[in-house]
């Protein structure tokens, strides 16, 4: 509540919308995903067993492949037209994907065009969810001042893994009640509508219309440079902010870590749910609607705290819990008796994922304002892309030649990266007298 009452009527409803649209586009991105076990087998020729395990994770891996290259044209976008710009073109590029898979005619009906076209479509999800998100958080940042701005901005996190919740939820219903999959797709397209419309009523960032206007004075700016050395150099200081390789390395570091634990958490076990314990497609899918709610309780716990703690205490905190776990990992998988101890197992990796909510802020703001899209963006979008194809391809065949123990082979270096960058960013924060000041402006001692 404290939060919310240090911001204006404006910045709430900015909030507000951002966070429905953060739930429409995960609501619509992750519908597939849940219900891939239903669809691959409407859309993709079957094979044997061990090449429809390698489709499916090509399909999987086809909404995450593309995203770098959204990244950067939605970065451009961002970066030189605007956020809200970004955000509403993305919006509603996941509507007009969602209405085509609802009417898109089955592999049986007319065959190799119908994986084609669903494949396209799930890359345009990809790369709308990904602009969408990340021109939200930016957009956030820039309109919230520390300490709200933390809290604020992880929000959306929560946001999005409602939005899978509650796709699980309809998928859950539609095979429960033995419905139609395509209504599933066309409550997707028809909130993604509405989002795209509520959307409209956002205003551009403040911090990104003042660049805007300083960058029309750049060539007078330029010119008074040699005249007025301080003036200069405050100039180049704005317009010419490097950015450290370290920095960039460190941020793709740390967004390499949710790819992981996600695939860990809803996919990797569905073979072991399937062969040992005897799960149909649809049992899979309930299961995977109560570990949904892991997800959920996760974010929800971790924006709270930010509300007392720095974040990147907090996801330290997170990396090395996580780093102790994946050690033990193999071996409580090799022990399993029951899928009540899988589910446990799940849960837990679900609660304590390597991601960066309730950071995005933190790393955010360390970006100058004209690339700071692009850059954000583009890392979010290239680990994404390499760490879902790494991670779904590369244990599958890493359970083929050491079994469960494969896992080691890249849970430990993955979360000990995730540790390396989140240290290299509370060595910013420090710099900036923002490590400690946050506990200052919390309790109102410092603005």
């Amino acid at each position: 509540m404290g939060t919310f009452s240090s911001m204006n009527r404006e910045q709430k409803q900015s909030v507000f919308l951002l966070q429905a649209g953060t739930f429409l586009e995960y609501f619509d991105l992750m519908l597939y995903i849940h219900m891939a076990v239903i669809l691959n087998e409407l859309f993709f020729p079957k094979s044997d067993p061990h090449t429809t395990s390698l489709l499916a994770a090509f399909v999987f891996c086809t909404t995450f492949i593309f995203r770098p290259i959204g990244a950067l044209i939605f970065g451009w976008i961002g970066d030189h037209i605007g956020r809200k710009s970004t955000i509403i073109i993305t919006t509603a590029m996941m509507a007009i994907s969602c209405i085509i898979m609802a009417n898109l005619p089955t592999y049986a009906q007319i065959g190799i065009a119908a994986a084609w076209i669903m494949t396209i479509c799930r890359i345009a999800q990809g790369m709308s969810s990904m602009g969408e998100i990340m021109g939200a958080e930016v957009y956030l940042t820039e309109t919230i001042k520390i300490p709200a701005r933390y809290p604020v901005v992880s929000s959306l996190c929560i946001a999005a893994d409602v939005g899978g919740f509650v796709a699980l939820g309809i998928v859950s219903l539609v095979v429960s009640f033995g419905l139609n999959w395509r209504y599933a797709f066309w409550i997707g397209a028809s909130i993604a509508i509405v989002g795209v419309f509520a959307r409209m009523r956002l205003r551009e960032t403040p911090v990104f219309l003042e660049a805007k206007r300083q960058w029309l004075k750049k060539e007078i700016e330029e010119m008074n440079v040699e005249h007025d050395p301080v003036r200069g150099k405050k100039f180049n200081e704005t317009w010419k902010e490097p950015v450290q390789t370290k920095t960039l390395i460190s941020y793709f570091l740390i967004f390499c870590g949710w790819p992981m634990c996600f695939y860990l958490g809803f996919l990797y076990f569905n073979p072991v749910l399937k062969e040992s314990f005897g799960y149909s497609s649809e049992d899979i899918i309930r299961h995977n609607f109560l570990l949904s709610t892991m997800s959920v309780i996760s974010s929800i716990i971790l924006t709270s705290l930010s509300c007392f703690f720095h974040p990147i205490k907090i996801l330290k905190v997170v990396g090395f819990s996580m780093l102790i776990l994946m050690v033990f990992l193999p071996f409580l998988v090799m022990g399993l008796t029951s899928p009540i101890q899988l589910f446990l197992i799940q849960a837990v990796i679900l609660l304590i994922p390597l991601g960066a909510a309730p950071a995005d802020a933190v790393f955010i703001s360390h970006f100058p304002i004209y690339r700071r899209v692009t850059f954000a963006s583009f890392l979010y979008a290239l680990s994404r892309a390499l760490m879902f194809i790494v991670t779904s391809f590369g244990l599958i065949y890493l359970f083929h030649y050491f079994g469960h123990y494969g896992i080691w082979v890249l849970a430990l270096p993955i979360t000990v990266a995730y540790l390396y960058g989140l240290n290299h960013f509370e060595g910013l924060e420090r710099k900036r007298k923002l490590y400690h000041d946050f506990y200052l402006k919390r309790v109102g001692v410092v603005e």
